[in-house]
């Protein structure tokens, strides 16, 4: 486990150092500066600024700048927002796009668990049916599409629950639920796809014949092993759901992390979009190395210790 551990850390620090490169050198490549604007600054104002930014050192003295500071947890400072760094809005940001990350994680693992599960074991019967027709429409329809039609209907119309922000747990229901559409279909698909498998094996069919209920066979010895397609698929998901949440907290007027990277793209804010990109990057890559352990830690016969699967 310690040596599968240490070699996956040296493959997310070579990953994050080849990230943290593209993204600096994509900015450099952008049009314009970080101080154009429709209204021009003198030269003399935009020069100021470009010297103490920086932006005025050579590329290769501010990439090593740049570096060192990742290297220091130090993501810079903001070109708009004045008195605050990337840290601050990161911080400020991030609970908050956590906070609505999570919840619809757990409501795409629960519905889409449930759904999947039913549709395998009423296979080609009408429940089967009517769960894939719910899972091909949270796939076909796009998360903004989804939230416009959930704020029309539940906000709008029946009044039932509020339109936008985020001030209390009603407002997060819309937009949770908007967020999890996608991922909550998928996952029904992947668990009824797996479910099926699973269900085909001899020792499925040896627990029948040895006059097993439905229900123990299912939670017993089906689910366990049905599973492990959902786990794979947890960590680019978790991250998924959280970079997905930029359209849906502008759509709700929310105040994560999403919306400060869309207003710095606006803005041409590039250490927010260089910082923002970075901590996501982080955050992916810590993700798919928890699932790899947990894969490991679920089925025995998975040997992740030598980095080989086998049984």
């Amino acid at each position: 486990m310690a040596k599968y551990i240490t070699r996956r850390l040296i493959y997310m620090v070579v990953s994050l150092y080849l990230i943290v490169t593209a993204t600096f050198f994509l900015m450099r490549l952008a049009p314009g500066n970080p101080f154009t604007s429709e209204k021009k600054l003198p030269p003399e104002i935009e020069a100021a600024l470009n010297e103490h930014f920086g932006l005025n050192d050579p590329w290769y003295a501010q990439y090593g700048d740049y570096l060192l500071r990742i290297a220091q947890w130090d993501f810079g400072p903001s070109f708009k927002y004045k008195t605050r760094t990337v840290n601050d809005l990161i911080s400020e940001g991030f609970p908050v796009s956590l906070a609505l990350g999570a919840q619809a994680i757990l409501i795409a693992l629960a519905l889409g668990l449930i759904l999947g599960i039913i549709a395998a074991l009423y296979h080609n019967k009408w429940q089967d049916y009517g769960a894939m027709i719910i899972a091909v429409l949270g796939i076909s329809v796009p998360s903004f599409i989804m939230a416009t039609v959930l704020q029309y209907f539940f906000a709008i119309k029946w009044g039932l629950l509020p339109v936008a922000r985020w001030d209390s747990f009603m407002h997060t229901i819309l937009p949770s639920l908007a967020l999890a559409a996608s991922p909550m279909a998928f996952i029904a698909r992947l668990t009824r796809s797996s479910m099926l498998e699973v269900l085909a094996n001899d020792y499925i069919r040896t627990a029948k014949s040895k006059g097993l209920s439905k229900g123990v066979i299912t939670v017993k010895h089906a689910i366990r092993n049905a599973l492990l397609p959902v786990v794979s698929y947890m960590g680019p998901l978790s991250a998924g759901i959280i970079t997905g949440s930029f359209v849906i907290e502008r759509i709700f007027g929310i105040p994560g992390l999403g919306s400060h990277f869309v207003t710095s793209i606006s803005n041409r804010d590039y250490t927010v979009i260089m910082g923002v990109t970075v901590f996501y990057s982080i955050i992916l890559l810590v993700s798919i190395l928890l699932v790899d352990i947990a894969y490991g830690l679920i089925d025995p016969r998975i040997k992740i210790a030598g980095g080989k699967k086998g049984e």
